[in-house]
């Protein structure tokens, strides 16, 4: 198999994973700023979900985003996306958060893009998608 010029800047399919991975490998290495070529309309939902909490704050042109971090420790995309009852969010939340008052879980429902706590409030499940704290 050979390497074309083309294959080298190939990224993941799942735009979601690439945008929190392009944030916490600026973050780490100690970069403010990130700005991501690959966006939709669902990432743009998610940043505005982290830019409500004020880890980040972000904005659109160009069809690309730029990224500005706040107070972000971390953020991941959650894989495979766990299909989830009001009854399991609690679960996750412990697995992935690191304790109950800090951090967010996105869960995305029939309903739109809910943090943890709105699913539970709505007694809804969903697809969990993302967390950050």
């Amino acid at each position: 198999m050979t390497w074309g010029s083309e294959n080298i800047h190939k990224m993941a399919q799942d735009i979601i994973s690439d945008a929190l991975n392009q944030i916490m490998n600026a973050k780490k290495s100690e970069k403010s700023i990130v700005v991501v070529k690959r966006i939709s309309n669902f990432l743009i939902e998610i940043l505005d979900k982290m830019k409500h909490g004020k880890y980040i704050d972000f904005k659109v042109e160009d069809k690309q985003v730029t990224i500005k971090i706040l107070n972000l420790n971390e953020c991941k995309s959650i894989k495979p996306r766990f299909s989830v009852s009001v009854w399991d969010i609690e679960r996750y939340a412990r697995r992935f958060l690191p304790s109950r008052n800090l951090g967010i879980i996105l869960i995305s429902t029939s309903k739109g893009i809910m943090d943890q706590n709105q699913a539970k409030e709505k007694n809804i499940g969903g697809s969990l998608i993302a967390y950050f704290y």
